[in-house]
């Protein structure tokens, strides 16, 4: 008997609903009666951009404070209230937003909807929990001080990025978050927190038209007519040659290491030829060339790979090696090498089409869940990619030639320019 294979269907203009409610929020729902369940995410432009450098890691605080306290209920009535229905909820931040992710059962939703509603709009910050807050932050701070794959990140993004506000980590510095107030909290949250450029995607088994009145009736009304508008990325300047810096951390028995340079934007063209090469290059198999170059065939490393960063803004796009301190040396040689030896000549066909299949295949595993829908409808969003991008992903895909790789490489890598950052003894 022939056994009939369901094609997957991904997400598109037919079932993506799609509506901006009059005070700017932007809602996109999908629904799935696969199970009983909505998964809810979203974000809101609150970032780290409008941190000052004495204040770094104030978005960061705020979000994490926001489900500690609000005018109606304490923190543990909140919790209380989730864990009661098997709901979960959380907020995070960034450099460009804060964003926020639930989930819960279908009946719960509207309860959902109001946590999130009194998390975003009414929080109170009570000082004791402020000041348990901070002191975990602080023990975080202490620990990634004394990691030389942290540090190593930290200073390649300063060197990269310098002048840039991507220069700076977003959760902050032990003396920045020592200096930030209760006042300063408020202030953030009532400067830009607001519905305008607020996005939120729903995804389960209910009606999208109902999911969108949901939303309509608990936040639909919330105005902050002096939201501050998130300010212009300033350009990019490149380095104009190689930048090399190394953190020292006494007693280490290993040395981390980032080699990079600037990578496209997520809605640049070359985002696709840039993200299949990176697979050859760093991370596909054993960790692609990079990996079976430097840590197969060499032994010289514990890990190694390569990544591509690409967001709202200038991407990075950058390999990282944990090795023996006394092997740092030879490893950076035989990366450059490598970085060489890719935009001489590329990638393989065979190389390409093992990626090209790796990425078609893994698309549909990615939408297996509403998690998974919710986080590709904030992509689409977030990065303007139209509603059938999802339609559209595979031909756009098995499109990019080895041409485009090389092309895209030699743009972005130029092995007399790097940015060298590395941590250890």
């Amino acid at each position: 008997m022939k056994k009939h294979i369901m094609k997957p269907s991904f997400p598109g203009p037919d079932d993506i609903h799609r509506v901006v409610l009059s005070n700017g929020i932007t809602v996109l729902a999908r629904s799935s009666f696969s199970s009983p369940s909505i998964s809810m995410g979203g974000y809101l432009p609150a970032g780290a951009i409008f941190e000052s450098d004495e204040k770094l890691g104030l978005a960061d605080f705020v979000s994490s404070s926001l489900m500690r306290g609000t005018q109606t209920r304490t923190f543990d009535a909140i919790y209380n209230e989730l864990e009661s229905v098997g709901a979960s909820m959380g907020f995070d931040s960034g450099v460009h937003n804060t964003s926020f992710g639930g989930r819960s059962l279908v009946e719960d939703f509207p309860l959902l909807l109001k946590l999130l509603s009194e998390s975003l709009r009414a929080p109170t910050f009570p000082k004791n929990e402020v000041e348990k807050l901070r002191v975990q932050m602080l023990t975080g701070l202490a620990i990634r001080e004394q990691d030389t794959s942290d540090m190593a990140a930290i200073a390649f993004d300063r060197m990269l990025f310098e002048g840039h506000p991507y220069s700076r980590p977003a959760d902050g510095f032990v003396e920045t978050i020592q200096s930030i107030t209760r006042k300063d909290m408020q202030e953030f949250h009532r400067r830009y927190f607001g519905p305008r450029g607020m996005v939120i995607a729903i995804v389960g088994a209910i009606n999208p038209k109902e999911a969108v009145e949901a939303v309509d009736r608990i936040l639909g009304e919330w105005q902050v007519p002096g939201q501050v508008a998130a300010p212009a990325l300033p350009a990019y300047k490149p380095v104009k040659k190689t930048v090399k810096h190394h953190h020292v951390l006494a007693g280490k028995s290993q040395s981390d290491l980032v080699i990079g340079m600037i990578g496209p934007r997520r809605s640049d063209p070359e985002y696709f030829p840039a993200s299949l090469g990176n697979s050859v290059l760093g991370q596909f198999g054993m960790m692609g060339r990079i990996g079976e170059v430097v840590r197969e065939k060499s032994g010289l490393a514990y890990y190694a790979s390569s990544n591509l960063s690409a967001g709202i803004g200038p991407g990075s796009w950058e390999v990282s090696a944990g090795v023996n301190p006394k092997n740092l040396k030879k490893a950076i040689d035989l990366i450059e090498k490598e970085l060489r030896r890719f935009i001489k000549s590329g990638v393989t066909k065979e190389e390409l089409t093992d990626s090209q299949a790796n990425y078609i295949g893994r698309l549909p595993l990615s939408l297996e869940s509403n998690n998974g829908v919710a986080g590709a409808l904030l992509n689409i969003e977030r990065y303007n990619l139209g509603l059938d991008f999802y339609q559209r992903y595979e031909s756009m895909v098995r499109g990019v030639t080895r041409a485009d790789v090389l092309e895209t490489a030699r743009k972005y890598i130029d092995p007399d320019r790097l940015v060298i950052s590395t941590a250890g003894p």
